[in-house]
């Protein structure tokens, strides 16, 4: 698996150890509630990188599968999955690599997750942004977390991934007891940013929330986005759900309330940017289901392999990456917009006559 990294900007320090680690938070193999599939997921970096900071030209990086079984996927070459997308894949190529799920298996995610750590540096060298992920749900398991003050050392304090320790149990026996029966459950992964600037995002077709939920709504087995007060929005009125404006001691204007979730028109208001992303259950799970092979005729299918019961833990350093990568490519796209309005650029360039 590799991923090429295009635009990003020369001079970054960068390195191995800080990319590996989100890569060892989205391995496979972590811990008794995940894949029991074996891959280190170790990144090697091969171009765009010299003595430690980027070049300004493409970042090329590689991940090598180890652990790899397609005999265990024998079944699946002619017979679709429930849910996933195997039939789909047939419809659309007439070709599909059955042996693991090919682009639609979330292997392909690594690549996400390892550009994704590029982007948050620079996020936290340009403007100390900080982006943290968490299980926020799991089935009807709901944890109570502050966004606004949630830390990445309590997110990774257990293997589940929600900082509510009393809540993130009852997940883990939940999760296994959903294994143990040969099915797989979903639910929600919350993420926040924290100290994004004003003035991201563009007011019309590239709205910054239009963006964000494109990019966090590509992942696999996503299929729900909200942000702010999202859907529980429409339940209250204009006055109950306005965000009211205020000036802070530094001489920000800020809102009293968080319910446009740090985005307003499209564009971000400096508040912290709160969205949530539904996963659904894992589709290739042990037990018996109808279905049908290549050639239509019916027939039952329980999945062999190695699967996540709930793809929710391994999520979360996913979410993390697309909003990373969403939130640089706007930070770039405005300095290059805005930036060169400044006044120093004016001053020392006056425009020609």
């Amino acid at each position: 698996m590799g991923v090429i990294i295009d635009g990003c900007p020369p001079r970054l320090e960068i390195s191995v150890d800080e990319i590996q680690f989100d890569l060892d938070r989205r391995r496979p193999g972590q811990s008794k509630i995940t894949t029991p599939r074996k891959e280190e997921d170790r990144c090697e970096i091969l171009s765009g990188v010299f003595e430690g900071k980027t070049l300004g030209t493409p970042i090329a990086i590689l991940v090598r599968n180890k652990d790899t079984r397609p005999q265990d996927y024998a079944e699946m070459s002619q017979t679709y999955r429930p849910s996933h997308a195997d039939a789909t894949y047939d419809a659309k190529y007439g070709i599909r690599n059955w042996q693991g799920g090919g682009r639609s298996s979330a292997r392909e995610t690594i690549g996400r997750v390892a550009a994704g750590a590029i982007a948050k540096k620079i996020l936290k060298q340009v403007a100390d942004v900080d982006i943290i992920g968490y299980v926020k749900r799991i089935q009807t398991l709901e944890g109570e977390v502050d966004p606004n003050t949630v830390t990445l050392e309590q997110v990774e304090a257990n293997i589940v991934r929600c900082p509510d320790a009393e809540c993130a149990d009852r997940m883990i026996e939940l999760i296994e007891q959903t294994s143990r029966a040969g099915d797989s459950i979903g639910g929600v992964v919350e993420c926040v940013a924290r100290n994004v600037p004003m003035g991201l995002g563009s007011p019309v077709f590239d709205k910054l929330e239009a963006d964000l939920a494109k990019g966090v709504l590509s992942l696999p087995a996503s299929k729900g986005f909200e942000i702010g007060s999202g859907f529980a929005g429409t339940l209250l009125t204009g006055s109950q759900h306005n965000d009211e404006f205020f000036v802070d001691e530094t001489g920000r204007t800020r809102t009293v309330t968080n319910r446009s979730g740090g985005i307003q028109g499209g564009i971000s208001n400096g508040e912290p940017i709160i969205l949530r992303v539904a996963f659904k259950p894992t589709a290739t799970i042990r037990k018996e289901q109808n279905t049908v092979t290549t050639t239509g005729e019916p027939t039952v299918l329980a999945a062999k392999g190695r699967h996540d019961p709930c793809v929710l833990p391994r999520a979360v350093p996913m979410v993390e990456a697309m909003v990373a990568l969403v939130l640089c490519d706007h930070l770039l796209r405005h300095h290059g917009q805005c930036g060169v309005m400044t006044e120093p650029l004016l001053s020392t360039h006056p425009v020609l006559p």
